[in-house]
């Protein structure tokens, strides 16, 4: 396999592991229909720095301890789903409130970024993709390590802000006809955080001692 066809693969399955519905997308369309644009972007680009953390320790052999210490994986699942299901309840006890996209200060947005990274570091499914499948594309025929991670992770940014940033934009288009509704808007809260305890729960089951 030459270097270009295990970059394909690779995109491939990232963008696979990234279009199928997750806690991710789920916290960016919550975001961008709380708080529009900048909201839903602004959790993108903290799902993107997650998944900056996501690649670092699986190029520096992390996975590998994670690997060889599946308890320690478990704790990781159930840790990250419990965070989920945290969140979820929360978004479902209460209703999104469409604000004013103006009103959502620089603190708001920061926010927004950091419950992102947050959201992404306790993916279990980025750490089943990191632990699977990352390690197999990272091989020495192809040049320096480091140089083949900074491809893949540049591959990943660009996925995720291809397919995150776009719903967040989609998302964000449609707040218009949301306003005013309380009921469309509780609604929405409710499915939203729903799903992302059902997601909490479905990780936990099929995940525990896969590893």
């Amino acid at each position: 396999m030459t270097y270009s066809e295990n970059l394909w693969l690779f995109f491939l399955l990232v963008s696979g592991i990234v279009i199928v519905p997750g806690m991710d997308m789920v916290f960016v369309l919550a975001s961008a229909l709380s708080g529009g644009r900048r909201a839903g972007l602004s959790a993108t680009f903290g799902i993107m720095a997650g998944g900056l953390v996501h690649t670092l320790y699986a190029a520096l052999g992390v996975g590998m301890l994670l690997h060889f210490a599946p308890k320690l994986f478990n704790v990781l699942l159930v840790v990250g789903a419990a965070y989920v299901a945290f969140i979820g309840w929360q978004l479902f006890r209460s209703s999104i409130v469409i604000d004013d996209v103006r009103s959502l200060d620089r603190r708001g947005l920061t926010k927004r970024f950091r419950q992102g990274a947050l959201t992404s570091l306790m993916n279990p499914k980025a750490y089943l993709f990191m632990l699977a499948v990352f390690p197999q594309f990272l091989r020495p025929e192809f040049g320096p390590l480091w140089r083949q991670t900074l491809v893949m992770l540049l591959m990943i940014w660009a996925t995720q802000l291809a397919v995150y940033g776009g719903l967040a934009l989609a998302a964000a288009r449609s707040r218009a006809a949301l306003t005013g509704s309380p009921a469309a808007t509780r609604l929405i809260g409710r499915a939203a955080g729903a799903l992302l305890v059902a997601i909490a729960a479905v990780t936990v089951w099929r995940g525990w001692g896969t590893v």
